[in-house]
């Protein structure tokens, strides 16, 4: 018992698929690459509270699934790419790559209520057709949840998941201002016609 108390608890969070409601949007007339790096996919958050409690948040999968859905609401096009990949071989008008910057978390006897809290600060990486990157943005989000009817464990789930859902709405309505993207998918074919008339006037 001694050594429980001197140890403290230790809780684990799994986060099941997260979904989102399709947005009431038209998908932007792009085709883009999603690659998403190894971390990003098996993302874990270890952290000791206080001396006192240690918690293991295993995000899993759940953003490699967000991120997949979401820009398929999005996008016209959605290719998910492995590591093996060449961009450059495939026929996108850009390349999206998310990370995370920071994951964050209080609970209760932090913040002196009743409620788990979850900050997540996504970044979004845009790469051009011919992998210049041309867009860094910075994507805060933020969850909250009660322990009035649900364990700890669940509650911390439920904050998670609710500032993955905010980082999605946000990307639904800042994304394409922020980044430009669908700037360099109409910029594509223009810039294919004047390579094709380039090569007929050397011919």
């Amino acid at each position: 018992m001694l050594i429980g108390l001197l140890g403290g608890c230790s809780s684990t969070v799994t986060l099941d698929m997260p979904t989102i409601p399709v947005p009431l949007m038209e998908k932007i007339p792009a085709s883009i690459g999603l690659r998403m790096p190894a971390e990003f996919n098996n993302f874990i958050h270890d952290e000791e509270i206080i001396g006192r409690e240690h918690w293991t948040i295993n995000l899993g999968n759940a953003n490699a699934s967000l991120f997949t859905q979401l820009f398929g609401f999005m996008f016209e096009n959605v290719t998910v790419l492995s590591n093996a990949d060449d961009p450059k071989l495939l026929s996108i008008d850009a390349l999206i790559e998310p990370s995370i910057d920071a994951f964050e978390f209080s609970v209760p006897n932090q913040s002196k209520t009743e409620s788990f809290a979850v900050w997540i600060r996504y970044r979004i990486k845009v790469f051009d057709r011919t992998g210049l990157e041309v867009a860094d943005w910075p994507v805060s989000a933020y969850g909250k949840s009660q322990t009035a009817s649900v364990s700890g464990p669940e509650a911390l789930e439920r904050a998670a998941i609710l500032a993955m859902r905010d980082a999605a709405a946000l990307m639904i309505m800042k994304l394409d201002e922020a980044t430009g993207i669908s700037t360099m998918a109409a910029a594509a074919p223009a810039a294919i016609a004047t390579i094709e008339e380039t090569s007929i006037e050397s011919d």
